[in-house]
């Protein structure tokens, strides 16, 4: 793996702080969102957990026709858009009196589906052989706005509730705008041609190889959105790290995480390495939530556990969109992303739409049980599919 140009460099940085700005107010909704929305009018368990999910739903449908989208106006006016579209979602929540109009504003800060176009834009300013590290340098952003979206999420509620979270969200998101477009370069436009949609876009998708990959990417994300939908009422109630205090447990874990992707990434320098990196991974996140079930008063099981799922998280966060940018055509790498981003948000829609069934018929520790169950599913997947991979080093054959 060479060295990141300075280009590189300076793009994925700033690319970093517009995706990390943005994921910063998403970050300060999830670790209160429960214990303050059950106290909303009009809500039950099922209904907050629509609430969290319905947003990944929204961008799963949107995802692939915003990607291509972007391969054909460019990135920077689709993520504009995008950006913009999430401010009027946001400011709906802000306003909202009641859970059903939390779940209208939800959807519509989906709709600015801009994932996938921020990651093509990224593999766009990027050589092949160093999209890993790229796509790690925006990852470590993404874990230090988590971090600090941990750190600020309860005292800032406690100051102004979940409508002054809601607006501050839509300030970060015109924030970012500003950003895209002060320190993101824009690169040369590539136009599409005519033939790049529809069938043959089609035919990219039903790849094995990628469809593994976007099989994996649903599966952590369901895992990741079930799991916080019990996460802050567990930690409250079983081990005494009130809303306020839970910070203490996920900053080291994420600075210890942070530490674990960055020397692990510098070392897997080919697709049969990430591969093998995916499948360990993957064993990681499930391990984790069997240990989340099964901590109760426990604090060490539940710092282990914490480390390794967040570990594992943000080594599949920054290895999977690397893949598949990878295994793309380059005039189709929105379309794929798109894909990629879509089957990312299904998998947080059926996630949080799982925890909240979970929560209110059997309890908190069977959230953790029943996301880890998916692994069942996902390890055979990603034995079959594997090879599959690796035989792919090359951009796929639309």
């Amino acid at each position: 793996m060479s060295k990141l140009s300075k280009r590189e460099l300076n793009t994925s940085l700033a690319l970093s702080s517009v995706v990390g700005l943005r994921m910063f107010g998403l970050f300060l909704i999830m670790p209160v969102f429960t214990a303050y929305a059950l106290h909303i009018p009009g809500a039950t368990p099922l209904l907050v957990g629509l609430a969290i999910g319905i947003y990944g739903f929204a961008q799963a449908l949107l995802q692939v026709p915003v990607g291509l989208i972007s391969d054909r106006i460019g990135r920077h006016l689709t993520i504009t858009v995008g950006l913009l579209v999430f401010v009027v979602g946001s400011v709906v929540a802000a306003m909202a009196h009641g859970i059903n109009g939390i779940i209208v504003g939800r959807v519509l800060q989906g709709m600015g589906a801009v994932s996938g176009a921020s990651q093509a834009l990224a593999a766009d300013h990027s050589r092949d052989d160093n999209r890993s590290k790229v796509m790690g340098i925006i990852g470590v952003s993404i874990g230090l706005a988590f971090i600090l979206a941990i750190i600020l999420s309860a005292p800032l509620a406690a100051i102004a509730g979940l409508p002054g979270l809601f607006g501050l969200t839509a300030v970060l998101a015109l924030g970012a705008i500003v950003l895209l477009w002060i320190v993101v370069p824009r690169p040369e436009q590539r136009r599409a041609p005519a033939a790049a949609h529809g069938g043959e876009v089609l035919r990219m998708l039903v790849k094995p190889q990628l469809l593994v990959l976007n099989a994996s990417i649903f599966m952590m994300h369901t895992m990741l959105t079930a799991a916080f939908v019990a996460l802050p009422l567990m930690l409250a109630r079983n081990t005494g790290i009130t809303l306020d205090r839970q910070w203490e447990l996920y900053l080291p874990v994420m600075l210890i995480s942070a530490v674990v992707m960055g020397g692990v990434l510098r070392r897997v320098t080919s697709v049969a390495g990430s591969m093998r990196l995916i499948l360990l991974c993957a064993l990681g996140l499930g391990l984790a939530l069997v240990g989340f079930s099964a901590a109760g008063h426990g604090h060490v099981l539940l710092w282990v556990a914490a480390i390794v799922f967040f570990s594992a998280f943000n080594l599949l966060e920054a290895s999977l969109p690397s893949l598949v940018s990878r295994l793309a055509p380059q005039h189709m790498r929105g379309a794929a992303l798109g894909a990629y981003a879509t089957s990312q948000f299904l998998g947080a829609g059926i996630g949080g739409v799982m925890g909240g069934v979970v929560l209110q018929h059997l309890g908190l520790s069977a959230v953790f049980a029943v996301a880890a169950v998916l692994l069942v599913i996902w390890l055979p997947l990603l034995w079959w599919g594997r090879s599959r991979v690796i035989a792919a080093g090359t951009p796929v054959a639309a």
